[in-house]
């Protein structure tokens, strides 16, 4: 021990303690672990005023006031009355939302609000997406309506018009009407080629040219969407005419998959394949036929018209020599159409092409147009007959007359002459 760690007034230990004992003993003369010392006289068992009562560590006590203590007890009480009565106010506040309606607004709401079904969209994810577009109040009421709604259950995929803060039975009701989904309402008449049904699409719906063709050049993409193999790539003839109902958002390719898919539609009301092979030719002969017969004819006369053209190309017809001679597959030789009755002029200008069937016999190698639902059941069923040739006589009507010989042919050819020279300016 150094001398720095002596009292200087006695010499002492700084940090020498009292007997431990004694100390006790006077701070707690009560206490039965701690009685009195006879054997030592010198110590005063009277006890020490607590003022006085030497700490343990040497130093002494500081009076303690007692009135922390009890603002401690006090404010823990405030504490543990005030937590109870929020866990009350809390436990009423969700047992009386279990008991009370779902929040819901009222009327018919305001503004406007496109809305998307998706696919495979359930009822409560339907409601889910209402409230986040801020249709419904809350997804409870929503789902609440759907189920009341027996109709609910069929609601379809598509966009929808609502309004912002509608009653979830009101924006229900609209859902469950088919005829409220929103559609670019398109109608691609029969007899286009490819290139005219692009125009309308773009010029009717939001894709572009750009888009389109883009999916029409990929003979891949337009095998995975539908066309079949025996079309080779080419989506001539395929792309069906119909009125179509497409979504605001639908793309080139959906828009493309939706004309094969009603194509095979047709294709299979008509056994497309299997007359094919009834007839002695392949699909793609008999979808060009049908092509042929959607130019030329119409009405109860197209399975007439199918009959020539099987007539026609047969080998066992010597007076045709296998030519066609049909006015549409010129015109489409020549990028036009609607020429009822073309030049000498004009069909020689393409005489090398294989859709001039003035020039060349047999079928040109691809559909000249997309035909409809009685054209492609008319190439699958022909009439029976021996006709070899058909003069449309009048354009407007668009009667038609067949002839089994050419000097019958004649005949009707001379009437077509004179309605032109004196009733129509479209030959």
């Amino acid at each position: 021990m150094s001398e720095h760690d002596r009292d200087p007034a006695d010499g002492a230990p700084r940090d020498a303690a009292p007997d431990d004992g004694a100390a006790h003993a006077a701070a707690y003369p009560e206490h039965p672990e701690h009685p009195a010392h006879p054997e030592h006289p010198e110590h005063d068992d009277s006890p020490l005023p607590l003022s006085s009562a030497p700490d343990l560590g040497g130093r002494r006590r500081k009076k303690r006031s007692r009135l922390p203590g009890c603002l401690a007890v006090l404010v823990a009480l405030a504490v543990l009355v005030g937590g109870g009565y929020l866990v009350y106010d809390r436990a009423s506040s969700f047992i009386a939302d279990q008991f009370s309606d779902p929040e819901d607004f009222e009327g018919p709401g305001s503004g406007r609000v496109q809305f998307e079904v998706a696919s495979g969209d359930s009822s409560t994810q339907i409601c889910r997406n209402l409230k986040d577009e801020g249709v419904v109040a809350s997804v409870d009421a929503c789902v609440g309506a759907a189920t009341d709604n027996p109709d609910s259950a069929a609601i379809q995929a598509g966009f929808y018009r609502l309004k912002e803060e509608m009653s979830s039975a009101d924006a229900i009701d609209v859902l469950v009407d088919p005829a409220n989904v929103i559609t670019d309402s398109v109608t691609i008449p029969e007899g286009l080629r490819v290139v005219d049904i692009v125009a309308i699409l773009a010029e009717q719906t939001k894709v572009t040219t750009a888009e389109l063709e883009a999916v029409l050049d990929d003979r891949r993409l337009l095998a995975d969407l539908g066309l079949p193999d025996y079309a080779e790539g080419n989506p001539e003839g395929y792309l069906f005419p119909s009125t179509y109902a497409f979504a605001p958002r639908e793309d080139a390719e959906g828009m493309v998959q939706a004309m094969l898919t009603r194509w095979r539609q047709a294709a299979d009301d008509a056994d497309l394949e299997a007359s094919a092979e009834r007839l002695g030719i392949s699909p793609q002969e008999l979808m060009t036929i049908a092509s042929l017969v959607e130019a030329e004819g119409r009405g109860d006369d197209m399975p007439k018209v199918a009959r020539v053209i099987y007539n026609r190309l047969s080998p066992d017809n010597d007076e045709t020599a296998g030519l066609l001679q049909i006015d549409a597959t010129v015109n489409y030789a020549l990028g036009e159409s609607g020429i009822a009755r073309l030049t000498t002029d004009e069909i020689a200008s393409v005489a090398d092409s294989p859709y001039n069937t003035y020039e060349q016999p047999g079928l040109p190698p691809t559909p000249i147009e997309a035909p409809g639902d009685a054209a492609i059941a008319a190439a699958a069923a022909p009439a029976e007959g021996d006709w070899l040739y058909y003069v449309t006589v009048d354009l407007r009507t668009g009667e038609t007359k067949f002839a089994d010989t050419y000097d019958e042919f004649l005949v009707y050819e001379a009437e077509f002459d004179e309605y032109c020279a004196t009733q129509s300016d479209r030959c």
